[in-house]
C-alpha cells in the first residue's frame, strides 16, 4: 500500500500526494516532448522557444526579457542576436527614447511557435485520447478546483 492509498480520501494531503506523484513528472514529459520538438523539427533551443513565447505574448523588450526569465540583459540579448539571425525575431529602435528596442516576431517566428504549440497540444490529444468522456470532465473540473484554490497565487 503506497502512502497515497494510506491517506484520507478527501484530504488536502490526498491532494498533495497526487500532485507531487503526477504534476512534476508529467511536466516533465511535457518540456522534453517540446525541447525535442524545438530541437528536432525546428532548429531552435528551448531558451530560444521561451524567448519566442514571451514575444508572442506581449513581451517586446529585452528588459522585460530579461526580467521575465530572470537572466542578464546582454545574455537574453545574445539569445535575441540568434533569433534574428534566424529572421524570428525582428528588432527596431524606439523614436521617442533610443535606448528602448522593440522586439515582434517576424511571420515565420510565429508560425514556428504556432507549429510547435499545434504539435505539443497534437501529442496531449493523443494521450488524453485513451481517457473516456467521464474521465475527461473528471480531469477538467480537478484542475479548475486546484486552480481555484490557488487563485490568489497565480
Amino acid at each position: 500500500m503506497t502512502q497515497i492509498d494510506l491517506l484520507e480520501e478527501t484530504s488536502p494531503d490526498r491532494v498533495i500526494e497526487c500532485f507531487w506523484e503526477i504534476v512534476p513528472p508529467l511536466w516533465g514529459r511535457v518540456r522534453d516532448h517540446i525541447r525535442q520538438t524545438a530541437s528536432e523539427r525546428f532548429g531552435i533551443t528551448v531558451e530560444q522557444f521561451h524567448i519566442l513565447r514571451h514575444v508572442y505574448s506581449g513581451c517586446s523588450s529585452v528588459s522585460g526579457l530579461a526580467e521575465a526569465k530572470g537572466i542578464s540583459r546582454p545574455a537574453i540579448s545574445q539569445a535575441v542576436d540568434m533569433l534574428v539571425a534566424k529572421d524570428l525575431v525582428t528588432r527596431s529602435q524606439s523614436a521617442a527614447d533610443r535606448r528602448f528596442v522593440h522586439l515582434q516576431l517576424t511571420d515565420a517566428g510565429r508560425l514556428l511557435l504556432e507549429s510547435l504549440f499545434q504539435e505539443t497540444r497534437d501529442w496531449m490529444r493523443l494521450h488524453l485520447e485513451r481517457l473516456s468522456p467521464s474521465e475527461m470532465a473528471q480531469a477538467v473540473q480537478g484542475m479548475q478546483a486546484i486552480q481555484a484554490a490557488f487563485k490568489s497565487e497565480l
